[in-house]
């Protein structure tokens, strides 16, 4: 028996039905993989992570609060988000060795405190003996930041939030512990800026230690500084290694459940409510994915009627 071909008719009928099903059922490909709370870690090497490094060696210990967890991110050197692990910014503070730094208990007490923030990304950017006039806009580290920060942004989700931690390169010379508010106001300036997030949420740690004669000079600052949407932390008296520079694992852990409770705060706020700190070009979410489906299913269909109706 011959196979019957359907006529042209039959065959553009049958598209109509099943051509819209494709839209419907067709998910984001990367929606299983994308932070919706993103995070920038940024400073020297009390963010990047030192705990359990001593004589430049990692004892590869990782506390049970710091452990890898299917809802925490981490957006590699290659702009790949993968699952986070220890030493969180390995792939960025290259030239030093890492070990427990606070950003994935941060990331794990958060998830505790919140269930509501969803599956958070984490982007590592603290170099180790870094200073704030190298944060300034227009140079290395600056630029890092920002690109990444545009790039953990591209498959969706929204950046909530900066942890900075940084300061110990500046108590080394009077000049600069002088002019530390000044400048960390402009970068975080240019940072929310450059960002399009004029309100976006900052917690800066007020320094623990430091590497020169200046390390008050330093923390008053930081303690004094008072603007919109910033939170100081204060570290002062958390344990620190052999070097008296670097905090401990356990300190790391504490230092991550208090950067996680600060940022409860901002939630909290009523500054929180409204949405300025959010991307000013926010990109295609599962939501926005739908959306375009229906109207180029819509567009579809109607320049199929069309040809139906001349076929007539």
């Amino acid at each position: 028996m011959p196979i019957a071909i359907p006529s042209s008719r039959s065959t553009i009928t049958i598209f109509l039905i099943t051509f819209p099903l494709c839209f419907i059922t067709m998910p984001p490909t990367t929606a299983a993989a994308t932070p919706q709370s993103i995070f920038l870690l940024a400073g020297q090497s009390n963010m990047a992570g030192r705990g359990g490094v001593i004589n430049n060696t990692w004892d590869g210990v990782v506390p049970a609060e710091c452990r890898p967890n299917p809802a925490v991110m981490r957006l590699s050197a290659g702009l790949r988000w993968v699952e986070a692990e220890e030493p969180l910014g390995q792939d960025i503070d290259v030239n030093k060795t890492c070990g427990i730094g606070p950003g994935l208990g941060f990331a794990n007490e958060l998830l505790r405190l919140d269930l509501g923030i969803g599956v958070l990304g984490l982007v590592a950017c603290a170099v180790g003996g870094t200073s704030i006039r190298d944060w300034a806009r227009g140079g290395f580290l600056y630029g890092l930041m920002v690109k990444r920060a545009w790039a953990s942004v591209q498959s969706g989700g929204r950046i909530m939030g900066v942890l900075w931690y940084q300061g110990e390169s500046d108590t080394t010379s009077r000049e600069d512990a002088d002019m530390y508010k000044e400048r960390v106001e402009k970068f975080f300036e240019d940072m929310r800026t450059d960002l399009h997030s004029p309100t976006l949420p900052i917690i800066q740690v007020a320094l623990a230690s430091g590497m020169g004669l200046y390390t008050e000079t330093v923390r008053e600052a930081q303690l004094g500084l008072h603007f919109v949407n910033v939170r100081t932390i204060d570290a002062k008296g958390l344990p620190l290694e052999p070097d008296h520079l670097h905090l401990t694992t356990a300190a790391q852990v504490q230092l991550g459940e208090m950067f996680a409770h600060a940022f409860l705060l901002f939630r909290k706020s009523s500054t929180q409510s409204n949405s300025a700190h959010r991307f000013e070009y926010p990109p295609v979410t599962t939501a926005h994915h739908h959306l375009h489906c229906i109207a180029a299913c819509c567009s579809v269909m109607l320049l199929v009627y069309s040809l139906l109706f001349v076929w007539h």
